[in-house]
């Protein structure tokens, strides 16, 4: 990070040359080498000190921050404490932004899956339009037949098989049930109501 440092109307002592690239670097710290550079300009008015602190990040941010006090060492710290805290609103915001993110595995995963027959059922997906901007369309995975089996014998083909779901007609009552893997490792079973 390059650090400018200007003194108006008076010399800037060496001690407060150092306390601005102390409480800099540890201001600064947070962003992980976000920042590209810092201008500090200190002013002498009469009997007081005016200091003035801009600092630019990545990204196009720039802070901000002035104070004033009756040295130079006090304006500056106060100043600088300005730009603490701006630095720690603009670090969770980019954490915040990155917590948001969906990788493109997850968001394939949580969209909805259409069944067969959606149109047929009137569910409106072919009028909805996706996120993407374009119509949604309903994509057939695969076709099978739905085999007579009780709920055990189910359970063991999902237990050894690669699907996460299997669709059956049980044997017992005669009516189509699905039988999934649930992401505790347990199964689950979807039965129609009577």
């Amino acid at each position: 990070m390059r650090l400018e440092l200007t003194a108006r109307h008076f010399a800037i002592p060496a001690s407060a040359r150092k306390l601005a690239e102390q409480r800099l670097g540890r201001v600064l710290r947070p962003l992980n080498d976000g920042a590209v550079s810092a201008q500090v300009v200190v002013t002498r008015e009469k009997t007081r000190f005016h200091a003035e602190v801009t600092l630019h990040a990545r990204g196009e941010h720039f802070l901000h921050g002035d104070a004033t006090g009756r040295d130079a060492a006090t304006a500056l710290g106060a100043s600088i404490d300005k730009i603490e805290r701006q630095v720690q609103k603009l670090k969770s915001k980019w954490t915040e932004s990155k917590r948001q993110g969906v990788s493109p595995a997850k968001a394939a995963s949580a969209t909805p899956r259409a069944g067969r027959g959606a149109a047929a059922f009137g569910t409106g997906l072919e009028q909805r339009e996706s996120s993407n901007g374009g119509q949604l369309r309903i994509i057939r995975a695969r076709r099978y037949a739905v085999k007579p089996m009780s709920v055990d014998e189910a359970a063991m083909e999902v237990a050894e098989g690669r699907d996460a779901f299997l669709v059956f007609r049980n044997s017992s009552t005669e009516e189509i049930n699905v039988l999934f893997r649930r992401a505790d490792g347990n199964l689950g079973l979807i039965e129609p109501e009577a």
